[in-house]
């Protein structure tokens, strides 16, 4: 058994509920169901991927036992568990480069760059008052504390507040209150929440992993610092031979701020996720071709949603074997 006092003392399991700043004692979590618990990995806009996925499994009768995601998997696992799939997917497939402006309320004033209260606002059409304990299976969805850095297990209370956590992401969207706590994206600390489904005694674990197709990111380089004037002029001709090649123009260099933010941010995940993944590894995991998919690209919802579909069902064999086992 667990030993329930060590487990509050990691990561803080927590109720989602905007509107109370009690900390009560935490329930004991539900028992294992038979079927595939979901570790559903943050990736921003490769995050539809899951839509595509959770189809795959339904369409091939894969049972799920509970979902735990982190950033974008906390909105589409949350959505999916709460019967809101096929919205949520007709709102991503609507997505334009103008739409996704419009949905932005850009703020100079708070702690990040938009508000996210557009966002909020639509997911209050559809799961306004939609609580975890209306879900029909376990859900948690993970964030981090921006104080402390611990890692936070919503699990209770207001579904859209924790989803809104758990994509938060630090610099674009403000962080959210949260029963004293201030939160923000889980993919800080947990990109691909494996640990949360082991945590609740499942017996099989199925990752969703969006970012095991960037090649090269653990690399480790030695570099010629040049002659200080921002050249490598002083690089011998051995040394310019082994040098990675930089960007092929002034423009792929001129990143902007938001692209140094996703790019920064899609090292800290990759690496992340390979210590974690390391240490605890799924039973299965499905790694959707998404590395042509940029962090910001939400208006190809389309292609993504495909190549979830395809990564899930090129395993579908191996899902039944693994959901077999455990009859």
């Amino acid at each position: 058994m667990l030993d329930w006092a060590s487990l509050r003392s990691r990561p803080h399991v927590q109720e989602a509920n905007g509107l109370s700043s009690a900390r009560g004692p935490v329930d004991p979590l539900p028992a294992p169901r038979k079927g595939i618990a979901l570790a559903l990995g943050g990736g921003c806009a490769r995050g539809w991927a899951h839509i595509g996925v959770l189809r795959a499994l339904d369409e091939a009768g894969i049972e799920i036992s509970m979902i735990a995601g982190t950033s974008v998997g906390a909105l589409v696992g949350g959505c999916y568990l709460a019967g809101k799939l096929d919205e949520l997917e007709e709102f991503a497939r609507s997505l334009t480069r103008r739409r996704i402006f419009g949905l932005l309320d850009i703020t100079f004033r708070g702690s990040g760059l938009f508000g996210g209260m557009k966002l909020d606002a639509r997911l209050r059409e559809h799961l306004n008052g939609t609580r975890f304990e209306d879900l029909p299976k376990p859900f948690v969805s993970v964030a981090s504390e921006i104080h402390s850095g611990h890692e936070i297990w919503l699990w209770k209370g207001s579904l859209i507040t924790a989803m809104r956590a758990s994509y938060a992401l630090p610099g674009i969207f403000e962080p959210v209150q949260c029963n004293g706590r201030l939160l923000v994206d889980g993919a800080l600390v947990n990109p691909v929440p494996v640990s949360v489904c082991r945590a609740y005694e499942q017996p099989a674990v199925v990752a969703v992993n969006l970012s095991s197709d960037n090649f090269g990111r653990a690399a480790v380089i030695r570099h010629d610092a040049g002659n200080g004037l921002g050249s490598e002029t002083g690089s011998s001709p051995q040394e310019a031979a082994i040098l990675p090649v930089g960007p092929t123009s002034a423009h792929e260099a001129r990143l902007g701020i938001t692209g140094v933010m996703f790019e920064a941010f899609n090292i800290i995940q990759d690496r992340i996720s390979r210590s974690r993944l390391a240490g605890d590894p799924p039973d299965l995991s499905l790694q959707p071709r998404l590395n042509h998919v940029g962090l910001a690209d939400f208006h190809r919802a389309g292609e993504a949603i495909h190549l979830g579909y395809e990564a899930a069902m090129a395993n579908v064999e191996q899902l039944k074997r693994l959901q077999s086992a455990l009859v």
